[in-house]
């Protein structure tokens, strides 16, 4: 990696589609720290003060406690991207859209960017009701929510055109850079934590043992993410050989790969938002909870309970999850992976399957081998996921990131590592038809 970005640097328009990249990168981060106008901050950051909100101010980078401008940052944006993958498969002539090539995904993103705007506009109208109503207003009347609405809106607008400029003038994926960015802005608080509830004050031999600990934890759970999102299942494919005029085409050989972790990140974010959604609206409207069924119906959703000593109805929650994050993980896939169209393609291109007849035979084979990595790929995923949340409850290190955020910190730098790599084969072939 650092051998591809040393290299990478030589290069005049690489390097500076990297500074390009930084520079909207500490514009993100800026704004991040502009407080909204008429919000009392820090009463907002303790009315906040709930584990239900960990998950959004990781993706946010502190900036939804904190009720920045950028306050809700890339959420609006990826929410949508997610509606529409959802809806381009229930609406056909979305589905007809996204095949027709280029000009139908630029359609495609214009919707999003639309659906990303309204959506923004939902939560900011919601959340300045609620703070309107809680009295973290520095000053109420229609005047101020008008003022917030907007500014927050428009603040997860230009967060969104930010990350559009990145993926066109610099580096990788923008909205996955400056995800990436937000969740590693809050790792330097996160390991100050650790330090002052495991080391600090302990003697040297008890400091040096807990920081090892850690220090393996987290390396581990990134090998083990970076092991997942890696692996793949190459079904190799063979071409016929046919003659077409005086040339022989075909007769050779290709693989389809098929990656464990299909579903990405994706499951884990479906399954954690709908876990804290009883848990976020209860918060935000204030709503009392006075049975102690649903008292603990509530704690066991929280993360922060499932493995804590004394908490065993909490475990009910964890078994929700992680049938949750099952049934996401094979449903994202059905959505991202269609079987019976590879077949038909295979079929019409002449390719096959060695050992197995072209068509339908193809298409069981495919779903096979489909829904025996997936069952490995959600074990590993459920794994990852777990590693932090086990000793967030057990030993109560608190910390916002988690196995989702690792997945996405080594996914990002993954693709655009790659992304680096094209660019440059690319400036290499482009030198050398030049000569």
């Amino acid at each position: 990696m650092f051998k591809t970005l040393a290299n990478a640097l030589k290069v005049k328009e690489i390097r500076n589609g990297i500074l390009f990249t930084l520079f909207i990168v500490i514009v993100v981060r800026l704004g991040s720290l502009i407080p909204s106008p008429y919000i009392d901050t820090e009463a907002v950051k303790s009315y906040f003060n709930s584990d239900a909100f960990n998950f959004i101010n990781a993706f946010t980078g502190g900036s939804f406690t904190q009720m920045s401008i950028f306050a809700l940052s890339v959420t609006p944006y990826i929410t949508s991207s997610i509606i529409m993958q959802l809806l381009t498969i229930a609406i056909p002539a979305l589905e007809e859209m996204q095949k027709d090539g280029d000009d139908g995904r630029k359609k495609i993103t214009a919707i999003t960017r639309v659906v990303s705007i309204l959506l923004a506009v939902i939560e900011s109208v919601g959340l300045t009701i609620g703070f309107n109503r809680e009295g973290l207003l520095m000053e109420s009347g229609f005047k101020a929510v008008l003022v917030i609405v907007i500014t927050l809106t428009a603040g997860s607008a230009l967060v969104m055109w930010l990350g559009e400029r990145i993926s066109e003038k610099g580096v990788g994926n923008g909205i996955s850079i400056i995800l990436l960015v937000n969740i590693v802005s809050r790792m330097p608080n996160d390991f100050k934590n650790l330090y002052d509830m495991f080391a600090k004050g302990k003697d040297i031999v008890h400091m040096i043992f807990a920081l090892a600990i850690i220090a393996a934890i987290v390396i581990l759970t990134t090998v083990l993410v970076v092991l997942l999102q890696d692996a793949e299942r190459r079904i190799p494919v063979s071409y016929a050989q046919k003659i077409q005029g005086r040339r022989s085409v075909g007769g050779r050989s290709s693989y389809i790969p098929l990656k464990v972790n299909t579903g990405g990140v994706m499951p884990i974010i479906f399954a954690s938002t709908l876990l804290s959604i009883p848990t976020i609206v209860i918060n935000l409207f204030n709503v009392q909870v006075k049975s102690t069924f649903w008292a603990k119906f509530l704690q066991g959703l929280s993360s922060n309970y499932w493995f804590r000593p004394g908490f065993p109805h909490a475990y009910f929650g964890l078994a929700f999850y992680i049938l949750l994050v099952i049934f996401f993980a094979y449903f994202y896939t059905s959505i991202t992976f269609n079987p019976m169209e590879v077949a038909n393609n295979l079929k019409k291109g002449g390719g096959f399957i060695p050992g197995i007849r072209p068509g339908k035979p193809t298409q069981d084979y495919l779903n096979k081998v489909l829904n025996y990595i997936v069952v490995i790929g959600v074990i590993g995923l459920i794994i990852i996921a777990l590693i932090p949340i086990f000793f967030n409850g057990r030993f109560s290190a608190d910390v916002s990131f988690g196995g989702t955020s690792l997945i996405i910190i080594v996914g990002v730098i993954i693709e655009t590592i790659k992304q680096i790599e094209s660019k440059m084969i690319v400036r290499n072939y482009n030198g050398f038809l030049s000569e």
